[in-house]
């Protein structure tokens, strides 16, 4: 009873963005909800494409639960997604680096600038040597 049935709805192609969108509606009864690899591979499946040049995103489970509702897009190529896609996504699929900078540097980079007026704000968030 775990089977997952895939339901796509306003289907379009956008050419000038390189990709397929579509609303994917996701029907798993008797499963809490579906992973968005599991839907990934299940949409390049379905659309003959890659796994990597499939992005699901906004996800939301119905009240009650066996029915979920998101976006997907599918690029022509992954060189496409890396142009187009926003960059926490691509960092979210591993295709991209994420800064990692603590939340105190940025405090105390943001009280720097603040003392500071116009132009000179960018020489102001660069740390200062000690």
């Amino acid at each position: 009873m775990s089977e997952v049935t895939l339901r796509t709805r306003k289907f379009l192609t956008n050419r000038l963005l390189q990709r397929k969108q579509m609303i994917v509606d996701v029907l798993h009864p008797g499963k809490a909800n579906v992973s968005k690899t599991e839907l990934r591979e299940k949409i390049a499946k379905l659309y003959k494409s890659e796994v990597e040049n499939v992005f699901v995103f906004g996800v939301k489970t119905a009240f009650g639960g066996s029915k979920s509702t998101g976006f997907a897009l599918i690029y022509d190529s992954l060189d496409a997604a890396k142009k187009f896609e926003p960059k926490y996504r691509l960092i979210r699929h591993g295709l991209a680096e994420g800064k990692t900078v603590s939340s105190k540097q940025r405090k105390e980079k943001k009280n720097r600038e603040k003392k500071v007026r116009g132009t000179k704000k960018s020489k102001a968030g660069a740390a200062s040597k000690k």
